[in-house]
């Protein structure tokens, strides 16, 4: 038995899903696939197009017609991945704060969710992919080898958000960033559950890379253990 194949994460908003998928996949040689850049694609072509945010079922159909594409980077300017929306590229104008505060809305209809989950979940039972965003472990990939769920108060992921902003020019207060979060946690609620069989990370005051050690350990115990499953339910250690 070696490393599991179908790794997944889920959590809350500025967790740091993202940035600990695309280390972790890349330490493991895995591909690496960000669920919720669907649900931003369709946010912000939804925006461009001014299709209303509160009609579920003219955004699912716009979700059915488009065609989606997420390849790895195609231009060397700092990108996780190449998000195409009808040959379109997205993928720096998904991070826009309209879209950030509009995505959440436009995930939770189910009509939405059941349009993009068929795609999410064809691109999981490839395997060898490390999978990040809500409700992976519990509905997408239900059977998955190894799940994770990040969590961090919301204090020290809207000081994570605040600095991404930032980095990319963006001006915003932090009280403003605050209030933006705590608002996606309420509309996140319904998908953001904590897969029974998860692993609860809390990576309040860890660097990405001692979250991916820590992980990484994790497997090597249950190997090192003789493990005969590539389920993993235990806690990993801790950083060694």
């Amino acid at each position: 038995m070696g490393y599991p194949s179908v790794i997944t994460i889920d959590g809350l908003a500025a967790s740091g899903k993202s940035t600990l998928g695309e280390l972790l996949a890349r330490r493991l040689g895995y591909v690496y696939f960000d669920t919720g850049v669907l649900y931003r694609a369709l946010t912000l072509v939804a925006l461009e197009r001014e299709i209303p945010l509160d009609d579920p079922e003219a955004l699912a159909a716009v979700a059915r017609a488009m065609e989606l594409s997420v390849l790895p980077p195609t231009v060397d300017d700092g990108r996780q991945y190449t998000v195409l929306a009808d040959g379109k590229d997205l993928t720096w104008a998904l991070r826009d704060v309209a879209v950030d505060r509009n995505v959440s809305r436009v995930a939770g209809y189910p009509a939405v969710r059941a349009a993009l989950r068929m795609r999410q979940r064809e691109i999981g039972l490839r395997g060898k992919v490390v999978m990040v965003g809500r409700d992976i472990g519990t509905v997408v990939m239900p059977d998955a080898d190894y799940k994770i769920f990040l969590d961090a108060p919301l204090h020290e992921r809207a000081r994570r958000r605040y600095a991404e902003l930032v980095g990319r020019g963006a001006q915003m207060p932090l009280s403003v960033v605050t209030e933006d979060l705590e608002r996606r946690d309420v509309l996140d609620e319904r998908n953001t559950l904590v897969p029974s069989d998860a692993i609860v990370l809390r990576n309040e005051g860890m660097t990405p890379e001692q979250e991916v050690a820590q992980i990484v350990d994790s497997f090597e115990h249950n190997l090192a253990l003789g493990a005969t499953s590539t389920r993993y339910s235990e806690s990993p250690p801790p950083p060694r």
